[in-house]
């Protein structure tokens, strides 16, 4: 599947940036909720463990989610939980469960059927779009930590499987905020790494969203607030959607405030 493997590269390209920082530097704060390197790092090794469980063992799965569960009911939030988790590890012996783990759930998925049913916290939802959510987690966090280490992040096209996710996504961001589902989503006209001309939807010039591909990419995962990027935004439909897009499950996330989410 080649989904796992766009995961596993996304994975290792984390890796190479984290590679070499003490336990110190892995404790810097990002623009992300206040997460430190170590916080993200957690958080991908925590839902990488349990994506792993809900292909390899569903009763494993739905054992290791109880208690995370129980905690988001009683109020609590990922941050504390995954903190009081990992307490007893180093950062370093962090980074290291994670890397162990992110291999191992690649190779378990790459040779998984893509259509299989796999348990998650809502819907079930197949293979493909498990490991898939899996690449988009990983290199929406991500952006956090190139962020605060002022780096720059070079990209593939593989981030096109993130950007299908968005489109994908589409009626998902109004559903989740109780809006009506417009009937037709903006026709989208993307510039990919490599070059190309990646279009989705129905071509229109009153509805449409025209631009960067990375920068779309970093809206819908909300990495970026739409006005920090280069996208033109055309119509209503596309202006409500780029200002409160979320391809990923969970309530409405409010998305960063402009200027509040950049290189440092």
């Amino acid at each position: 599947m080649q989904q796992a493997r766009d995961f596993l590269i996304e994975s290792e390209d984390v890796d190479r940036l984290i590679s070499g920082l003490s336990d110190e530097q892995l404790q810097l704060v990002t623009d992300f909720k206040s997460w430190t390197i170590a916080d993200v790092i957690a958080h991908l090794h925590m839902w990488n463990e349990a994506a792993l469980l809900s292909l390899t063992d569903p009763e494993g799965f739905q054992a290791f989610f109880a208690p995370i569960g129980d905690h988001l009911m009683k109020g609590g939030d990922l941050k504390s939980f995954e903190r009081a988790r990992y307490a007893d590890l180093s950062a370093q012996a962090l980074v290291q469960q994670w890397r162990e783990t992110y291999h191992r759930t690649a190779d378990a998925f790459a040779v998984a059927d893509p259509s299989t049913r796999v348990e998650w916290v809502g819907p079930s939802m197949s293979a493909r779009s498990s490991i898939t959510a899996r690449q988009m987690e990983t290199w929406g966090h991500a952006q956090a930590i190139y962020d605060v280490l002022g780096q720059d992040r070079v990209d593939s096209d593989r981030i096109q499987n993130i950007v299908v996710l968005g489109v994908n996504t589409f009626g998902w961001t109004f559903k989740n905020r109780r809006l009506d589902v417009p009937e037709a989503m903006p026709y989208l006209v993307l510039k990919a790494p490599s070059g190309d001309r990646w279009t989705y939807g129905e071509p229109s010039e009153s509805n449409v969203i025209r631009g960067d591909a990375v920068e779309f990419a970093q809206v819908v995962t909300q990495t970026r607030n739409v006005l920090d990027t280069g996208l033109s935004v055309q119509g209503d439909i596309a202006t409500l959607w780029m200002n409160n897009a979320q391809c990923f499950a969970g309530g409405p996330n409010p998305v960063p405030a402009p200027g509040s989410r950049k290189k440092h």
